[in-house]
């Protein structure tokens, strides 16, 4: 009887030229938890996928349990008892957790929703999962619905769980209540392969790393001889410095003065609540906050693409004191805030949707932020295709020519077309929500070293983040939201994530103080 829950063996893939996975040989081990590095466009999420059923090979052979397999489908997937939790939540948003886990059954007749949820609460108290069996979809925390992704596919019998980005949008406490259910289900024998670009957090739930770099299978290690340059290095191919580097603020000028802001949202309820805060040149701001607690709304209105209710105020000083004229931007488009003279560069959390046109390339995604500066009734193109070549050599975006359409990059390519523009126009304010999501560590860094080149250059620089760890190394100051309202600015040098993790789940008594 063999020791490995699932061994793939040269495994092929391509999509027309593009070569996502070329001769890729792994295994996992029965009660083992691997993680699977590689930098964006390794072929990480495509090899699962193959293993989850979704992809098939184009070569290769794939064993489950000492046998070889055919996976055509997610259900042939799980009659191998293997089952993936995808990053993008598979939930009916009004349907009950009982109910969503029922979907999956392969009904013959009727079934009894009774004995699903008995069984359901039995798998729930094996593991420790807390779990409201009744709560509809749309009521939960985003470490609920996961909880119940989770209990769907052990409910269907797997026995090897594929994670993608689990603890993304996870805080301190919940990621830690995540790890000891994955080790809980090791103990249990069940095989559990995690994608995740946290390095600190390989090296403290797996035990063992496969890394793929360009979609070939580089090699594995030991979690316990790995250390965060050694991994690294091997997604890179080369050694690559981990460090940030963050400068002490200096000169500090005001730039915005956020008052008494809200934002109603289309059922007239307050999505963020009488935030108030100052934003400096010379500094980042990071704000923190569970995903949804009013960070997309906070940004928006900022930029004139949200309304503010009555009372909001959001004040510009284009120099470098109180004293200067004062612009406010609350009220006013996009369009009349660049005509002000506001330098104010944003990037958004919908980068496909708000931030990029799919449809079009590189070259003209750049041209977007500077078309209506010409004077001729044709549009100039060489400029744009001069910074779009430059940002795909500086950033290292993957794509075929800078004229191919940017909605059949990878998400981290697009996000790096995105960033890459926004910085590039020079601004004075520079605001982005969850700028590194999807980006492999090497590329992080480069952003992280970019927005710290921007603070030092004088520019408020206002970061929405989802790892702790990065906000308190990266940012000067942290605006923790919970529930759409203000509960702390924390100095990043002297918090914790546990602090910062409790404050965005739990309201403060006295809310909007500095600590």
């Amino acid at each position: 009887m063999t020791d490995y829950a699932i061994e793939l063996r040269h495994i092929t893939k391509t999509f027309g030229s593009v070569v996502a996975n070329r001769d890729v040989s792994m295994f996992v081990r029965k009660g083992e938890i691997l993680s699977l590095l590689g930098e964006n466009g390794s072929g990480k999420t495509t090899l699962m996928n193959m293993i989850a059923g979704i992809y098939y090979p184009d070569s290769g052979e794939i064993l489950v349990d000492g046998t070889a397999a055919e996976i055509r489908s997610p259900r042939d997937a799980m009659r191998l008892k293997i089952g993936m939790v995808h990053q993008h939540f598979k939930l009916i948003n009004v349907f009950t957790a009982a109910e969503n886990i029922a979907l999956v059954m392969e009904h013959k007749g009727k079934y009894s929703l009774k004995s699903v949820k008995a069984r359901a609460r039995e798998i729930c108290d094996q593991y420790g999962f807390d779990l409201d069996l009744d709560q509809k979809v749309y009521e939960m925390s985003v470490s609920q619905k996961q909880t119940l992704e989770i209990v769907k596919v052990l409910f269907e019998g797997a026995d090897l769980l594929i994670l993608d980005e689990p603890t993304a949008v996870l805080t301190p406490q919940e990621t830690e209540r995540l790890f000891n259910v994955m080790r809980a289900m090791r103990n249990n024998g069940k095989s559990i392969i995690i994608i995740t670009h946290k390095l600190h957090e390989v090296l403290e739930i797996s035990d063992r790393v496969v890394v793929l770099r360009k979609g070939e299978y580089v090699g594995d290690v030991l979690t316990r001889d790995a250390t965060t340059a050694v991994l690294t290095e091997m997604m890179v191919g080369q050694k690559v410095s981990l460090n940030i580097g963050r400068s002490d603020p200096r000169e500090l000028h005001i730039r915005l003065a956020v008052r008494h802001l809200s934002v109603l949202n289309a059922e007239n309820v307050k999505v963020l609540d009488d935030v108030s805060f100052d934003a400096f040149g010379g500094e980042i701001l990071g704000i923190a906050g569970i995903s949804g607690n009013g960070q997309k709304e906070l940004l928006e209105a900022i930029a004139g693409l949200q309304r503010g209710a009555e009372g909001s105020s959001v004040i510009y000083y284009p120099d470098d004191d109180r004293d200067s004229t004062a612009e406010q931007l609350l009220g006013k488009p996009p369009a009349a805030i660049r005509k002000m003279g506001v330098h104010l560069s944003f990037v958004p959390e919908d980068r496909l949707g708000m931030g990029l046109v799919g449809s079009m390339g590189m070259a003209d995604n750049m041209m977007l932020k500077s078309y209506k500066e010409g004077h001729s009734l044709l549009v100039q193109r060489n400029a744009p295709r001069k910074l779009a070549r430059e940002i795909k050599e500086s950033l290292g975006v993957i794509t075929p020519s800078i004229q191919t359409p940017v909605s059949r990059l990878s998400g981290g390519n697009v996000q790096k077309v995105l960033v890459g523009r926004e910085i590039a126009a020079a601004p004075t304010v520079l605001m982005t929500a969850y700028a590194v999501r999807g980006l492999d560590i090497h590329t992080s860094y480069t952003i992280y070293r970019l927005l710290e080149e921007q603070k030092r250059q004088g520019v408020a620089v206002i970061y929405v983040g989802e790892d702790l760890d990065v906000l308190i190394e990266l940012c000067d100051r942290i605006l923790v939201l919970c529930g759409g309202k203000m509960n702390g600015i924390l100095n990043a040098r002297k918090t914790t994530k546990e602090q910062v993790g409790l404050l965005m789940t739990k309201l403060a008594d006295k809310e909007g103080k500095d600590r």
